[in-house]
């Protein structure tokens, strides 16, 4: 029986929502240089993955922090999937934006949060976990417990792990970068020469590829 990390990894390559270009590698916006590309936000466009991940990140929630009283997406990305988990849920949804509207309400969180609700932080992807981080810096300003966050896939990094551990969030995913790598291996997405690129760049993203910058 396939686990869910290699299950929801299959599913990412098989749409293509995984890219992996050793060869020619990606710009993120942090400027990192990465042979490495997740947009899972793709699932959104296939109604049968789309229940899928909406099921799985209920059922991840209802294990893992069953206390929940609301449930936050972070933006933009994480905004249609954490409304469709809260729909399931029939909890109260909100958005965290990355700053302060501009005009108007001037709001950082969009939707209402009682002070002393536990919420739980749904995400679509964890690099460096750092926007992550500041959703949940808002919501616990707004006088909320943030309970955990649940994503839909993580790549790992020691310094994201460090980060979440520091700020005391337990982290639960659907997939990660050594499922996808493993998955995408055995079913030819990527060639064994592909490795030692990849695992080069994991063990230091922010410096990967400088001569390339």
């Amino acid at each position: 029986m396939k686990t869910l990390e290699r299950l929801f990894a299959e599913k990412l390559l098989k749409i293509k929502a995984i890219k992996l270009q050793p060869a020619n590698p990606f710009t993120w916006a942090s400027g990192w240089k990465s042979p490495f590309y997740c947009d899972n936000r793709k699932t959104l466009s296939y109604p049968a993955l789309r229940s899928f991940v909406k099921y799985e990140i209920t059922r991840l929630i209802l294990e893992h922090f069953p206390q929940a009283d609301a449930i936050a997406g972070v933006a933009t990305g994480a905004i249609a999937q954490g409304a469709l988990v809260a729909d399931a849920l029939n909890l109260p949804f909100v958005y965290v934006r990355s700053k302060p509207k501009d005009h108007g309400l001037e709001n950082l969180i969009e939707g209402e949060l009682r002070p002393g609700m536990k919420v739980v932080v749904v995400e679509d992807l964890i690099s460096t976990g750092g926007s992550s981080l500041k959703a949940v810096e808002a919501i616990r300003r707004d006088g909320c417990e943030v309970i955990g966050m649940v994503a839909s896939y993580t790549y790992g990094f020691p310094v994201a792990v460090k980060a979440f551990k520091e700020a005391k969030v337990q982290l639960v995913t659907l997939t990660n970068y050594d499922a996808v790598i493993d998955t995408a291996l055995k079913t030819g997405y990527i060639e064994e020469k592909d490795i030692p690129t990849l695992n080069d760049w994991r063990k230091d993203p922010a410096h990967w590829g400088d001569e390339l910058k």
